[in-house]
């Protein structure tokens, strides 16, 4: 860096200008090189550091030193901020000089002139008896100094989209790259470890979200090759292969919100858990857990990250698919777990498939106990999470849900909005006490309680329906009460053209031999 403090020979403004039309207008007309690469970088596609470096030059203050830290207080909204770049310097006066003074570097985006003071800048410099003239200092802006924004913008093709966001895990930084960011993937990569402490590798996604083991193929774009991460999300440690389980720091919040709706002594049945940011806060609250993932890699390191937590001896881990591990381990269990004193939840986060296996439940516990057990207070909690691209997601999500359930759920559920995952598409979770209609088979007689059942094959087929033609059709059914009835009747009228997905769900109805 070199100082040469000149007079700051800036033609006085014909007119005295408010700070904030200061700073419009001088943004104009400001060196651009300050915030922008030189132009010889424009297509780089493997990274040269030295490319960066010029020489620029911005306004300064000569402060006496005995009020040095107080004047830097006052003006810190206009002092020089980059990276790397001491904001108070040498005053450049020769050696053996007073050194009594120091230069304090301004943002000549925001200083055009002494008259560029706002009212308090100027008040605190009348007040340490500070000189308003302005003095150039000559200072060298190297690769070092600049924000990764910066640097992509000069290098990538102008117009473009320059986005350097990435999602952090542990020293892993994930990216998705546009097409157009493709060419230039490894200067990418390598921009985003230099201006990140502790990112060591740096990878893009290659392809979509596998819903069967929900994890991706990626490349290394920068750095090393090692995909075992750790984290640490809401005080509770986490380490797993990124490359092979699904990971999503966005969810740190929900996470914690559904955490928090626990209580010690519950019971929490995580059917998609993966490698256990649900199941590990849980049982480290004090509640029982039952945990199941299909993907035999989150399996192992749930198991893993339960005795790194050291509550491996409150949760029991099953490597199975949803279906089975609700029609299985869960159901042997439900009922013992219903009779206990703590509350029962359902957590079913796998967004792109949950509210399909909604439809597990139905009659899953069979015939309804004589007594008490099947009361509303006992039937588990559910948190069922979906992405919707509809204009109205909430609507969206309670639909399916009764599709899947065979009931209506208005008036006992609730939807909460966790984010946005992409332009029109939402992840929501839909939350609701199980209905004992849909967990037993409500029923007086075998063929009675097979009526009901049927009765609620036509519900859920005629919510399809409902949904399925919401803006182009007007649907009107009616169900004869159940008991006693041989037969049930269902009226629909259509104002809609005929639609293979409607006629597959009529035919639902006509297999149980039902008259329309």
């Amino acid at each position: 860096i070199v100082s040469r403090p000149l007079p700051y020979s800036i033609p006085k403004p014909q007119r005295i200008l408010e700070p904030s039309t200061v700073f419009r207008e001088h943004s104009a007309m400001a060196d651009p090189g300050l915030y922008r690469p030189p132009p010889a970088v424009r297509g780089m596609t493997v990274l040269d550091r030295e490319a960066f470096t010029q020489m620029i030059h911005v306004p300064a203050l000569r402060v006496p030193t005995t009020v040095l830290n107080k004047v830097v207080k006052s003006l810190k909204k206009i002092a020089l901020q980059r990276p790397g770049i001491k904001r108070v310097v040498d005053d450049g006066q020769p050696v053996g000089g007073s050194g009594q003074h120091r230069l304090l570097l301004l943002d000549p985006h925001c200083v055009a002139s002494a008259e560029s003071f706002g009212h308090e800048e100027t008040a605190a410099l009348t007040a340490f008896g500070v000189s308003p003239e302005l003095h150039r200092y000559e200072l060298q802006l190297t690769y070092e100094n600049l924000k990764s924004e910066e640097v992509l913008r000069a290098v990538l093709p102008e117009g473009q989209d320059v986005t350097s966001g990435f999602s952090r895990v542990g020293h892993i930084a994930h990216m998705n790259l546009r097409d157009h960011q493709l060419p230039y993937k490894s200067l990418i990569g390598q921009v985003i470890m230099d201006k990140n402490p502790g990112v060591t590798c740096v990878v893009n996604k290659t392809n979509t979200i596998d819903s069967t083991y929900r994890n991706f193929q990626m490349e290394v774009l920068a750095g090393e090759s090692n995909m075992v991460a750790k984290v640490r999300e809401n005080g509770v440690l986490y380490e797993f292969d990124f490359s092979r389980v699904y990971w999503n720091p966005r969810l740190s919040t929900e996470h914690e919100r559904v955490v928090s709706l626990l209580r010690c002594g519950d019971i929490v049945l995580d059917v998609f858990a993966g490698v256990g940011p649900f199941a590990i806060p849980a049982a480290r609250r004090g509640c029982v857990v039952l945990a199941n993932d299909l993907n035999p890699e989150a399996h192992r390191w749930l198991q893993h990250n339960a005795r790194l937590n050291k509550v491996d001896a409150a949760i029991t881990t099953f490597n199975l698919d949803g279906r089975e591990f609700l029609r299985g381990p869960a159901r042997e269990r439900l009922p013992g777990l219903m009779r206990g004193p703590g509350a029962v939840h359902v957590v079913m986060n796998l967004p792109a498939l949950a509210l399909d296996f909604l439809d597990t439940f139905r009659g899953l516990l069979g015939p309804e106990p004589d007594q008490g057990l099947s009361c509303e207070a006992t039937m588990p909690q559910v948190h069922c999470y979906g992405f919707s691209k509809e204009d109205d997601p909430q609507q969206d999500m309670v639909q399916r849900a009764e599709a899947s359930l065979g009931v209506s759920l208005q008036g006992r559920c609730s939807v909460h909005m966790v984010r946005n995952v992409a332009p029109n598409k939402e992840m929501m979770c839909v939350n609701f006490r199980m209905p004992r209609e849909v967990l037993y088979t409500i029923s007086s007689s075998k063929e009675d309680g097979g009526s009901n059942q049927q009765a609620r094959d036509i519900t859920a087929a005629c919510t399809n329906i409902h949904r399925l033609s919401t803006k182009n059709m007007h649907a009107h059914k009616q169900i004869a009460p159940s008991r006693g009835m041989q037969r049930k009747k269902i009226s629909c009228t259509l104002y809609m053209p005929e639609s293979a997905a409607v006629i597959k769900l009529l035919h639902t109805c006509l297999h149980h031999t039902i008259l329309l």
